[in-house]
């Protein structure tokens, strides 16, 4: 009998956080290393599917299916691609150095903070697992609940308005999701089956609804302007541990959605909105750069940044073309390396200044060089420096957009003049402007810090130095998707599948 493993990535985290409520509240250190064993373990349980992965093959692997509502043909069925794959690697990545951020600033109802993040791991994994478009909302929505704890608990003095909003525009995304959902059942032969539901055609109007209903919720999720403004609210009021998680993980389910459902089951609305995705996509890029240059609190700014590095990610994933996805995909893992590290430094500088604002910041480099040195690392890979991870993404995505239409990626390269004017600019006003008074003193990163961040500089030269460690995985998937999309019509994609079976 075969190892159900991806139901095992699942629950494993959640059991773990159900676990803890046997342990003294007054317990906080064993809390602690029990939040980290489980989060590290489930790191480890994710390697064989690395090991044992087919890269040659487009279809789902380590497939489990059981039946669950009989009555509606709903099923528990679980699968991983060249894509998914990708994205399970990084949020048990993200996850492990969640809790080690959270070690110190978490200081109060410790207990509860750490079952809700391990509780929120475990439903983010069966979002990229979930085979059956029905059990994909159940994770969909599960997720939400700890995120929304995590932010209205143990957030900043506006949590409250934060988390309100978060919920609000998750919830009415959430609710046309499910209504998207039933119509697709009823039009789809009533299966939730994705792969079965993506091998059906369906009338052009109807494809149209269908998309912007999943619209409404995967580009919330993204976020795409105009309905980002959550976004920075929720990155400035979350722990840092929350903040970690948006941009590491939960911005890019929206991307995820768009991939695995809108894509491939609404080809046709698909083809038929591609300009106004990229055009949505440029105002994005430009728009969020832009208002980056305004801000004056340090979360906003990288908040705002995100803004501009999904659009690269939407603009790439609507060019259509192999370089355009691949970029894409490739870019939110990028995104979520470089953003989440930013995130986990902000919160370190932030536990001993405790405040996020630029101007009380000054001659950093003199005070904490080490911790100047990481900053200026994930700064470089942010504004996409060659060898770094951040360069090879915008690359592909650029290109794929100039593929398409040209003058997407003409505006979207004036983000990247953009992008590094302000990163750059925050860096000389934090480590290189005049010491100011209360920074003097400061200490240095401690060993724990120091192993936190360490594992984001060496993917971040990994990737950018050998880009095809991750690209392998998504040559066949992506090449499978677009002649989804194009119905088998992809100019050269034969080409490019025996490309991508070389070795």
């Amino acid at each position: 009998m075969s190892i159900p493993l991806l139901s095992t990535l699942i629950f494993f985290p959640i059991l773990g956080g159900l676990s803890l409520l046997f342990i003294a509240r007054d317990q906080t250190a064993t809390l602690r290393m029990m939040a980290l064993i489980i989060t590290l373990i489930e790191l480890l349980l994710v390697l064989p599917l690395f090991l044992l992965f087919d890269k040659t093959t487009p279809v789902m692997q380590f497939q489990e299916h059981h039946s669950w509502i009989s009555a509606l043909n709903i099923n528990y069925s679980l699968g991983i691609d060249g894509i998914s794959i990708l994205f399970v690697f990084l949020t048990a990545l993200i996850m492990v150095l969640s809790i080690l951020v959270s070690w110190e600033s978490i200081s109060t109802k410790v207990k509860e903070f750490f079952i809700a993040m391990l509780i929120l791991e475990g439903a983010m994994m069966g979002v990229f697992l979930a085979t059956d478009f029905f059990l994909f909302y159940i994770f969909w929505e599960a997720m939400l609940i700890p995120m929304f704890l995590i932010i209205g608990v143990w957030g900043g003095p506006k949590r409250i308005y934060a988390t309100v909003k978060f919920f609000l525009f998750t919830l009415l995304g959430s609710l046309l999701l499910l209504v998207g959902i039933i119509l697709l059942y009823i039009n789809g032969g009533q299966t939730f089956d994705i792969i079965k539901l993506a091998g059906q055609s369906y009338p052009l109007k109807l494809q149209l609804i269908l998309f912007w209903a999943f619209f409404a919720a995967f580009a919330v999720k993204v976020p795409m302007w105009p309905v980002h403004t959550w976004l920075p609210d929720a990155h400035t009021e979350a722990p840092a541990a929350g903040s970690v998680i948006l941009a590491g993980v939960l911005i890019k389910m929206g991307a995820y959605g768009f991939l695995r459902f809108s894509l491939p089951i609404l080809p046709d609305a698909t083809r038929e909105m591609l300009l106004p995705m990229l055009i949505l996509s440029v105002i994005a890029i430009v728009y969020g750069a832009i208002i980056c240059l305004a801000q004056t609190d340090l979360k906003r700014l990288i908040a705002y940044s995100s803004v501009s590095h999904m659009g690269f990610v939407t603009l790439g994933l609507f060019a259509l073309n192999q370089r355009g996805l691949e970029g894409s995909i490739l870019q939110m893992i990028n995104h979520g390396i470089i953003t989440g590290a930013l995130f986990l430094a902000i919160g370190m500088i932030y536990e001993r200044t405790h405040t996020r604002e630029i101007a009380s910041y000054g001659g950093l480099a003199s005070t904490m060089p080490v911790f100047a040195g990481f900053f200026l690392l994930f700064t470089l890979a942010a504004v996409g420096l060659p060898g770094t991870n951040g360069f090879i993404g915008e690359f592909l995505i650029l290109l794929g957009g100039f593929e398409r239409l040209p003058w997407t990626a003409v505006f979207a390269a004036t983000g990247l003049i953009l992008g590094a004017w302000y990163m750059l600019w925050l860096y000389q006003r934090l480590f290189f402007n005049e010491v100011k008074e209360e920074m003097r003193g400061l200490p240095e990163l401690n060993l724990r810090e120091i192993i936190t961040l360490a594992p984001m500089v060496l993917l971040i030269f990994w990737i950018g130095l050998y880009p095809n460690a991750l690209l392998s995985y998504l040559h066949v998937s992506v090449v499978h998707l677009l002649e989804q999309v194009h119905g088998g019509g992809v100019e050269g994609s034969i080409q490019s599948l025996s490309l991508a079976l070389s070795p």
